[in-house]
């Protein structure tokens, strides 16, 4: 703990100021990791009773710098009072993460193995931000370096030829046995699909306007289900189990012309159908019948619609377990119309955002290292998700290199990661720490509860507590205005706090 002061706190060493954390002129600072230096969270035990613990990220440079407080007996006189109402109950957390893609798997490994252990550590371990959730795409996506599928044989509709690539055996799948072994706990994959082989499609390729030949029911439907199965087999041969699949990914690509990169388009109607009659029945009949089936796997404006026209048919929805969706375009539609809305109206399916990264808008471009606010439109993002009924957060590329790829169609994008091995080093971004906020602190089975305000305030709020009966706030202050504040927690009392001017802050005591 002590090193982090240092670094943040202190420039009475401005030789280890400049070597930890680097300034790209984006607002806010890296930090820079090799092979033998890395800044980690470090494990974050509990206070003592009546004690709290606060970890600050700033646009200043803090990065998750830890104090240590006590709750006070009588208010704090703070104009703002935060008050803690644990018997309201709303979702329970499943986790956060981020998607081993080929271009991430091929990022990490043009490390050093000891760089490579390093960002492993950084993202898995007790001692990094402890993620619990990985997409894997199934064959390749834009984030890839060729085009291919498992079963690029023509007319093989028993999947004789159903193979993994080369960057499942070498890359993928070394990658996330090691980061399961870095984990404390199981850690939970699933997987997503962009296109099914170019045979099985209407266009005869993996990108463009395109869906299955035929109709549900069909076989080039059955053929597409067993492939997922054949996916699952592959990978358990690993040692590799998947918690959960998505559909597919963004089906809606598949359906508009002249798509740049792999898709495979269906509508709600033909998901539905496809569920119902193919891949819901072979997933049930198969040795992986556990496995968490999520529809959509698309942007969030699609709901409440799109769960509506599958989960209000019988023979579908008792298949699905869970409603992924991603970030692209939500500031068009407020949360609760989406979100809300459809938890009300199918509250046993739990929503899971699946997909989000910056600089993918072609306003704003690519990469930009050491962006805060970038950093803010995660925790933002990931706040209102939260508090709209979302059970966890999957980021998409675990790391990038300095341009945003590779991606073979140049849709390049930023990472919380950005690898340079050239040096053998990689930057942790301000995203990367907006993750850390989340991810290591609630913990899975962690339920959101209730909280009010005295007043109107511009912080971004959201209140947990743990399996383990410790209280978590995250709080997002995007104002230029530090705000003071005080938490009322009626069993301990009055916790005085404050929220820097641009911040993420998180909170954590005990209330045993």
């Amino acid at each position: 703990e002590g090193k982090k002061e240092l670094i943040f706190l202190s420039n009475k060493n401005p030789s280890i100021l400049e070597r930890l954390s680097r300034s790209f002129g984006h607002g806010s600072v890296v930090c820079v990791c090799n092979a033998t230096y890395c800044d980690s969270v470090g494990r974050t035990g509990l206070p003592d009773p009546g004690q709290f613990l606060s970890y600050v990220s700033s646009k200043t440079g803090s990065r998750l710098v830890k104090s240590q407080g006590q709750f006070q007996k009588n208010s704090t006189g703070a104009a703002l009072r935060i008050t803690l109402n644990p018997s309201q109950k709303y979702q329970r957390i499943k986790g956060f993460g981020g998607a081993m893609t080929d271009a991430a798997a091929m990022n990490i490994l043009s490390l050093s193995s000891g760089a490579q252990d390093q960002l492993l550590r950084q993202y898995f371990s007790p001692d990094g931000i402890e993620y619990r959730f990985v997409r894997v795409p199934m064959a390749s996506c834009d984030f890839s370096t060729r085009l291919y599928t498992y079963a690029d044989t023509p007319g093989d509709y028993d999947l004789q030829n159903f193979t993994l690539a080369e960057e499942d055996v070498h890359m993928k799948i070394p990658l996330l046995q090691r980061a399961q072994a870095l984990s404390a706990q199981p850690l939970n994959l699933f997987a997503s699909a962009w296109s099914a082989p170019a045979w099985l499609k209407t266009n005869g390729a993996l990108i463009g306007k395109g869906s299955l030949k035929g109709k549900p029911g069909g076989k080039e439907h059955k053929t597409w289900a067993q492939y997922y199965i054949r996916f699952l087999e592959e990978y358990g041969k690993y040692n590799l189990s998947f918690w959960g699949l998505t559909s597919g990914n963004e089906p809606t690509a598949g359906e508009m012309t002249n798509y740049s990169f792999q898709a495979l388009g269906f509508t709600p109607e033909t998901q539905r159908d496809w569920i119902a009659l193919d891949l819901g029945p072979r997933l049930h009949s198969s040795s992986f019948p556990q496995t968490r089936l999520m529809i959509l796997d698309d942007n969030r404006l699609l709901l409440p619609h799109w769960a509506k026209v599958v989960l209000s048919d019988v023979q579908a929805a008792r298949y699905v377990h869970g409603i992924g969706f991603h970030w692209y375009l939500n500031n068009i539609v407020p949360p609760g119309i989406t979100l809300t809305t459809t938890h009300h109206l199918y509250p046993e399916y739990f929503l899971f955002a699946t997909e989000a990264c910056a600089g993918w808008s072609p306003l704003d471009r690519g990469v930009r290292l050491g962006s805060w606010d970038r950093a803010e439109d995660y925790a933002h993002d990931i706040i209102q998700d939260l508090n709209n009924f979302v059970t966890g957060w999957t980021d998409w590329n675990l790391a990038l290199n300095q341009d945003g790829g590779p991606n073979w169609v140049k849709n390049f994008v930023d990472s919380p990661i950005i690898v340079d091995s050239s040096k053998d080093v990689f930057y942790k971004q301000p995203t990367f720490y907006s993750m850390a906020h989340f991810s290591k602190f609630l913990w899975e089975g962690s339920q959101r509860v209730g909280v009010s305000f005295s007043q109107h305030t511009s912080l971004e709020v959201s209140t947990y507590i743990r399996p383990d009966a410790s209280a978590v706030l995250v709080i997002l202050n995007r104002s230029e205005e530090e705000v003071q504040f005080e938490v009322w927690d009626q069993t301990l009392g009055f916790l005085p706090g404050s929220a820097p001017a641009h911040s993420i802050l998180t909170l954590l005591w005990s209330r045993r």
